[in-house]
């Protein structure tokens, strides 16, 4: 008997097929049947060539069904092969020296100057799942302590608060750095007293070059009594921006020259440069290592998670430390990540939304944690994605590829199908024998989630006809002679597509397309592998604007039931790609591409 004559090997290699194929986003792999055929069918091992060239037919049948029509071949004749049981999560390694420590304390201490971006997440994701990991406390702490290079916006901080909230970061205590200015002078004059800080009169350019040769400068060495008196006349406003700074003793031989005497608070003319919050009450401002090693301290810090570019940061602070007789926290800094194409410069967003090359910071080509859930990328994608990389010290490179990867998970497996035809032509089905009714349902392998429902009714002419919207993209392919198979509805013959070049058209303008009707049963074009289109009823339409990631817009038709569809909806449109609706107004449906 010739194989492809062997039923009960055709139904094997066709269960394996598709099987292969709703594993693998609807494209089956010739090359993994031949293993799996062979183990239930040793009988035909002398046969692998003959047994191939059946395969790769069925794969080639197999391949030209759409995802979801696979999957409904799969959930009616094998049931039991989709009950998989789901894969364990990955988690979190476990956190250095947490018995030292009655609680287990972290913080996310973004800056007020931008909204939070996807550079971000790595930060905020791990420290706040490894304080509810250890059942801790979590902190958000604004560092908002440069009203003059890195100012910080009241915009920003209530926006930073609205995205952690729709990360899902539950903030035990929040505190703002410009409230706290009186503490960090309270611990520098404590720096001074004990012969630890210092302030230096040199100007910057002097002090560059006298800490490269190794030596003190002579505000170094100036007794404590002068040194007080330096410094009341800093609180006192004697001194003007730039006439002095307080900076931190520590080795002048120390290998790496930024650690040597590190500044730590400086003058600010807050009349030309007032804060957003406190406006001019202050002129001295502390720099990054002051405040955040103070904070840390007094705010019971076990665990600092932060980049590899912060560590020498914590070398600086140490120093700080030491005079005030603190043990420093556990400090991890992780690889620097990088997302290829990602556009994360906060300088960059902030200019291009001021100069409108931006609509605002949820435009889709920003990597915004805004402009990501515009898209309909979910916090639980990120946090995914995050966890997996985890604290590792090597750098990182991922791809948007590898967040669409774990949203793709989340969102097949909730939105709901729609078909929407972009740039829609007209195609008339001539010979209709009767009306025609098509349950679509809005999740194949959820029936109880329920159906859409057409009726297609022909006229009651000669023709018996009815018309329809199809993509382009489908129209193009077609010619006279040709089967196509409408998705869940009937089969047609393509009888004419008229087309008209013109001198200065880059390809033909398609200006009409005919077919008749063939038959309703789709295993009538199953085996010749007729092309499966998807269609919306003539006049039931509503209009449909989607806006990419590039922000280029494509505009067609949904179906009418898309009229039903709320704001923040994420759907998938069939053969297109998941979509968050935006709005539905006034029979117009705008929406956001999230990605295939």
């Amino acid at each position: 008997m010739a194989l492809e004559q062997d039923k009960n090997l055709i139904e094997l290699i066709r269960k394996a097929a598709l099987l292969n194929a709703v594993s693998h986003d609807g494209k089956a792999q010739a090359g993994a049947m031949v293993g799996k055929v062979l183990g239930e069918r040793q009988d035909l091992r002398s046969g692998v060539k003959e047994l191939s060239v059946v395969i790769n037919s069925i794969v080639e049948e197999v391949n030209s069904y759409s995802l979801a029509e696979q999957k409904v071949i799969v959930e009616q004749n094998w049931p039991e092969t989709q009950k998989k049981e789901k894969p364990e999560e990955k988690k979190l390694a476990s956190l250095p020296n947490v018995d030292k420590y009655t609680q287990i304390i972290t913080r996310f201490s973004p800056n007020p100057d931008c909204v939070l971006h996807l550079g971000s997440a790595r930060a905020i994701v791990l420290s706040h799942e490894y304080a509810r990991m250890y059942k801790g406390k979590f902190i958000l702490r604004f560092e908002d302590t440069d009203p003059k290079i890195k100012k910080p916006a009241l915009e920003f901080y209530e926006s930073i608060r609205r995205d952690l909230k729709w990360l899902g970061v539950e903030v035990d205590e929040e505190y703002i750095q410009s409230d706290r200015l009186s503490i960090y002078y309270e611990h520098v004059e404590k720096l001074v007293n004990l012969g630890a800080a210092y302030v230096c009169e040199c100007k910057q350019e002097v002090f560059h070059k006298i800490t490269l040769s190794r030596q003190a400068c002579p505000c170094r060495g100036l007794s404590a009594t002068e040194q007080l008196d330096r410094w009341h006349k800093m609180l006192n406003g004697d001194y003007k921006e730039g006439q002095a700074v307080v900076r931190v003793k520590t080795e002048l031989d120390h290998p790496n020259p930024a650690v040597r005497d590190w500044p730590a608070l400086r003058i600010i003319d807050t009349k030309k440069y007032p804060h957003p919050r406190v406006g001019s009450k202050y002129t001295l401002w502390p720099l990054y290592n002051l405040a955040a090693g103070i904070d840390d301290h007094l705010m019971g810090m076990t665990h600092i998670i932060r980049g590899k570019e912060h560590y020498t940061n914590m070398i600086r602070q140490k120093y700080m430390y030491q005079a005030l007789g603190w043990e420093y926290p556990e400090a991890i800094h992780y690889g620097r990540l990088k997302i290829t194409d990602a556009f994360l410069s906060k300088s960059k967003i902030i200019a291009g939304v001021k100069e409108g090359t931006y609509a605002g910071f949820d435009d889709p080509r920003l990597g915004t944690f805004a402009a990501l859930r515009k898209r309909g990328i979910t916090s639980e994608a990120i946090k995914k994605m995050i966890i997996d990389v985890g604290i590792k010290a090597n750098d990182v490179t991922l791809s948007w590829e590898n967040l669409y990867s774990h949203n793709r998970k989340i969102l097949d497996a909730s939105s709901d199908r729609y078909f929407f035809v972009s740039e829609p032509i007209e195609l008339k089905v001539k010979e209709m024998p009767k009306e025609f009714t098509s349950k679509l349902p809005l999740y194949p392998e959820k029936p109880e989630r329920g159906f859409r429902e057409y009726t297609i009714m022909p006229n009651k002419g000669d023709e018996a006809s009815a018309s329809f919207w199809v993509s382009k993209k489908d129209v193009t392919l077609m010619e006279a002679g040709k089967t196509i198979r409408f998705m869940e509805l009937f089969n047609i013959e393509v009888t004419k597509v008229d087309k008209q070049t013109t001198i200065d058209a880059v390809e033909p303008k398609i200006l009409a397309v005919e077919a008749k009707y063939l038959s309703e049963s789709y295993e009538d074009v199953r085996k010749i592998k007729a092309p499966i289109i998807h269609w919306i009823p003539k006049g039931t339409e509503i209009y449909c604007e989607i806006v990419l990631q590039n922000a280029q817009m494509i505009t067609g038709f949904a179906e009418s039931e898309s009229k039903k569809l709320k704001p923040d909806k994420v759907i998938q449109f069939e053969r297109f790609g998941f979509t968050r609706v935006d709005n539905v107004v006034d029979q117009k449906l705008v929406a956001y591409y999230t990605h295939k």
